[in-house]
């Protein structure tokens, strides 16, 4: 292993890559050197790239050039910067960075970092992990600061430390309330980069999708998977929470079922390893309900597994709605062995297949009533022309119409296939 491979393999956000990975990536990065007090770039630019530090060290700027200007936080060798203006939808940098020494970083393209996820879609849930880790380390040096504060206060007159404390208290709620806010942003930013970016293409079907979490960020997912031109692995799960650490579960199973997906192995085989996963990783509690499938072309075959998920709903092409047999399935992550209902259906020209979480049939409006399964096939038996992303975007709508001035209370999440 060359020097470059080695110091690669040592980064903690690439340690888990493989040899094969780490020599592209040694091969691939251009490797920039920095001049001691050099603005990298400038909070508003426009994102292209991000960096792995190498060697040096970096400021992170709010303000720069302006008399509240602002050192924020320090990046050092191991670490990356720029990353957010590649999930953040206007792809603007959020913060200006200045070499404090000379600096040697990495140096990685957008396209780079989107081929690279697409091989190794793990590398998402590590980097969620590191932007948690940082909120986490926001965090407490907020709480040291404010006790060095309060230690240095306690040495003055004990009206005026009142006083100042009480301000010094509203100011730092304030910035804590402005920095959990932008951390919530940027969380829901990743999690949504972490859904499919546009909907497949498969001759003779048509698909549509929609997400909306209770709170910022959410615990339900959708994905469409590629497995060869003929065949479309579909994928959607909700997990037993809802807020950040329903987002962070949500990143690793979304991760690992992707990883799976692509080794060919049947519904059954991909989430009975992915539970098996969860159940060595999971120390949290949480579990999730998942519906995985795979849909051939040619045969025009559904074939799925079901872990405690609601079922596929089908809609044929004289009107009729109905649903496959209900087997017995359980929750991924709860127990050692997983408890699975299988089934296989075709869709033929005109069938609809609608999949959704238990934030659609469960939506409350003011009265605490259920939306209802019979609302959701009246609603699949009177919009009869619509195409699957329309579909999706009616179902949502009238989700939203029924519950009125109720606040939401789970993620709802919709996936529609249509076959022509």
């Amino acid at each position: 292993m060359s020097e470059t491979e080695a110091l690669l393999a040592r980064i903690p956000l690439f340690s888990s890559l493989p040899e094969s990975e780490i020599r592209h990536l040694a091969k691939s990065l251009v490797l920039r050197r920095v001049p001691p007090k050099t603005i990298l770039f400038h909070e508003g630019d426009l994102g292209q790239h991000f960096y792995i530090l190498r060697a040096g060290e970096l400021e992170i700027v709010k303000g720069i050039g302006t008399g509240d200007e602002r050192i924020i936080n320090q990046r050092h060798p191991g670490d990356f910067v720029g990353e957010m203006s590649l999930f953040n939808r206007d792809g603007r940098r959020t913060a200006s960075v200045r070499s404090r020494g000379a600096v040697q970083a990495w140096e990685m393209t957008r396209a780079d970092f989107d081929a690279l996820l697409a091989r190794q879609p793990d590398l998402a849930y590590e980097m969620v992990r590191v932007l948690s880790t940082r909120l986490t380390d926001a965090h407490n040096n907020a709480m040291a600061d404010l006790i060095a504060k309060n230690r240095k206060l306690e040495e003055t007159n004990a009206e005026l430390a009142l006083a100042y404390r009480n301000l010094q208290a509203a100011q730092v709620q304030i910035i804590e309330k402005e920095k959990l806010e932008r951390e919530l942003q940027l969380a829901a930013e990743i999690q949504t980069s972490l859904l499919p970016r546009d909907l497949p293409r498969l001759q003779e079907f048509s698909f549509g999708a929609n997400m909306v979490p209770a709170r910022a960020v959410g615990g339900d997912f959708y994905d469409f998977i590629p497995l060869s031109k003929d065949a479309l692995a579909i994928v959607i799960g909700d997990v037993s929470d809802k807020g950040v650490p329903a987002a962070l579960f949500m990143a690793q199973t979304h991760a690992l079922i992707r990883s799976e997906a692509r080794q060919s192995r049947s519904p059954r085989e991909t989430l009975e390893r992915v539970n098996r996963y969860l159940m060595e990783m999971n120390a949290s509690g949480l579990f999730v309900t998942a519906l995985y499938g795979v849909l051939d072309r040619v045969t025009r075959e559904f074939q799925y597994a079901r872990a405690g998920h609601e079922l596929p709903i089908l809609r044929d092409a004289d009107g009729n709605v109905h649903t496959p047999p209900q087997g017995q399935g359980a929750p991924l992550g709860l127990f050692d062995f997983v408890l699975l209902d299988e089934g296989r259906f075709t869709l033929p020209c005109g069938t609809t297949m609608l999949l959704v979480t238990d934030g659609v049939t469960e939506a409350l409006n003011s009265e605490r009533e259920q939306f209802g399964s019979e609302r959701i096939n009246a609603l699949l038996v009177e919009d009869s022309t619509s195409d699957a992303q329309t579909l999706c975007n009616n179902f949502l709508a009238s989700v939203n119409a029924f519950r009125g001035e109720a606040p939401v209370h789970d993620d709802i999440t919709i996936v529609a296939v249509s076959a022509s």
